[in-house]
């Protein structure tokens, strides 16, 4: 790129990110009280919801992670996006209308910690505690994830070293939700999404009708995939082999953890009514369907597009930067505009801030709400429940910076492994407290411990021969986890009293609300 260029470029980006900023320097005017910092008010619309917690949702992993994966080992790596695809599908139309029901009726629980202590009648607190220190947990790593993305999109458009690149990302997303809180984040996720969704469809197009329909296979075969082009092509086929059974299996697994992502299930519970909820349900699955199909068209498309050169071999960058090598030679070698494509670099940008900015507001409420007023200070007023959010963000910010620090850390990785501690810990715990009338207290707790520790064995602890079980399975952590967790909660809820009169009457009371 030319001097011109990369000025050009950052322009957009400059003018994005001081958007960002002026939108939560406006909301910290409306925030007065901890329900507007975490929840808004209870006062999403249809559309805000939808889209802020799709955003939210994708992360980075959608623009750099799945196209990256895709890329490198061919249209095999979809099973990922279907079995996401199948998750979010489930969880608007199953998990969303009576989570949204039952945290108000569950004393107005603003936080997933808060409804589980409120669904059981927790006494002592300790789901508050457990849930909350799983949260903090592995809301750090995916933060990371957030923060690494940010810091590989700066240095690979600018040239930026990756730790200032790192540093400037940390810095902006911290500014926003530190002052404006959960409407502040779902305005600019909102934002985010859209430019996402933008940049997913207009992209892949673009390069498809420059490479020249007739000429993509040829094109992939010079590019030496393996397996050839129609290898490439399968969706069966991993590489040059054929796809086994437990490698679908954990690729389709990934949509288990939706039941589980507290940033993601807030937005259920802040939307405004039912009416919007319905509405909100259309929009989210609609987004879904379009990105996840654009970003696996971006994987294939791209290593089309990109050739002679091709990502991942000495002196390239990664794999996981095809959308920001197909944006930036697009449009200022082919196209010589590149203040439009520094907007469409805003998406990538988008897509990591709207991540990281929910996850940080989710840990600063189980912080600050419900460990340090639900556990340490219960006595405490709402300006000191936001003071120790807004300090939370800062640490978070600053422990989740010093994990992305290592520039080789692999996006994909990072995800996986907070998605499968999430998911598992309170995926099962969520599904079984909405639809299982028999759940209790000890269940809760089983599942919780159960499916978290579950997965940090699986992935970090070298059991057979020095490889950890994942290693030597190859099956995902996820899928274990959320079957171990099940398990525990089943028979924990059985071997153990029933729940009171007065919780089957909540209970029998969500199942049969009819809302206007």
């Amino acid at each position: 790129m030319s001097g011109g260029d990369i000025i050009a470029i950052l322009i957009a980006f400059v003018f994005y990110l001081l958007l960002m900023i002026i939108i939560g320097a406006i909301y910290m005017k409306n925030t007065s009280s901890s329900e507007d910092y975490f929840l808004g008010g209870r006062g999403l619309s249809g559309w805000v919801a939808a889209l802020s917690a799709q955003a939210s949702d994708m992360s980075g992993w959608l623009l750099m992670g799945l196209p990256g994966a895709v890329y490198a080992m061919g249209t095999g790596q979809a099973w990922i996006a279907i079995g996401l695809f199948l998750g979010t599908v489930f969880n608007w139309v199953c998990i969303s209308s009576r989570l949204r029901r039952y945290t108000i009726r569950a004393n107005n629980s603003m936080t997933l910690p808060a409804y589980f202590e409120n669904r059981f009648r927790d006494k002592k607190r300790v789901l508050l505690m457990v849930s909350s220190v799983v949260i903090v947990i592995f809301f750090l790593v995916y933060t990371a994830s957030a923060l690494s993305a940010g810091g590989k999109l700066f240095n690979a458009v600018f040239g930026v070293d990756y730790h200032v690149a790192l540093a400037i990302g940390a810095v902006v997303i911290l500014a926003y939700t530190f002052m404006g809180g959960f409407m502040a984040v779902c305005v600019t996720d909102f934002i985010q999404g859209t430019l996402m969704l933008v940049g997913l469809l207009i992209v892949p197009i673009i390069a498809y009708v420059l490479v020249g329909p007739g000429s993509m296979t040829q094109i992939l075969e010079q590019t030496g995939v393996e397996g050839g082009a129609s290898s490439y092509l399968s969706l069966f086929m991993n590489g040059e082999r054929p796809y086994t059974a437990v490698e679908i299996i954990s690729q389709l697994a990934w949509g288990l953890g939706y039941c589980g992502m507290p940033h993601i299930l807030t937005r259920f519970m802040a939307v405004k009514n039912q009416k919007e909820l319905k509405k909100s349900r259309v929009i989210a699955i609609v987004w879904v369907v379009l990105s996840l199909g654009a970003a696996v068209c971006i994987g294939i498309i791209g290593r089309a597009y990109l050739y002679p050169v091709i990502l991942g071999t000495e002196g390239t960058a990664s794999s996981e930067s095809v959308f920001i090598e197909t944006i930036t030679k697009m449009f200022t070698s082919d196209m010589k505009l590149p203040f439009i494509g520094g907007i469409f670099l805003c998406g990538i940008l988008a897509a990591i801030m709207s991540t990281a900015d929910s996850q940080l507001l989710v840990t600063a409420s189980s912080v600050s709400k419900d460990i340090y007023k639900g556990i340490l200070k219960p006595g405490s007023d709402e300006k000191k429940v936001l003071k120790v959010s807004r300090i939370t963000v800062i640490v978070v910010s600053v422990l989740a910076f010093a994990i992305a620090w290592n520039p080789n850390n692999s996006i994909m990785g990072l995800v996986s492994n907070a998605w499968a501690g999430l998911g598992s810990a309170f995926g099962p715990i969520v599904l079984m407290s909405l639809f299982w009338r028999r759940t209790n207290f000890a269940g809760a707790v089983a599942g919780i411990v159960s499916g978290g520790l579950t997965v940090i064995i699986w992935d970090y602890i070298p059991l057979v021969g020095g490889q950890t079980l994942g290693t030597a399975t190859g099956l995902y952590s996820l899928a274990v986890g959320f079957a171990v967790s099940v398990l525990c909660i089943v028979i924990f809820s059985l071997c153990t009293k029933e729940p009171s009169k007065e919780i089957l009457a909540e209970f029998d009371s969500v199942k049969n609300w009819k809302e206007n």
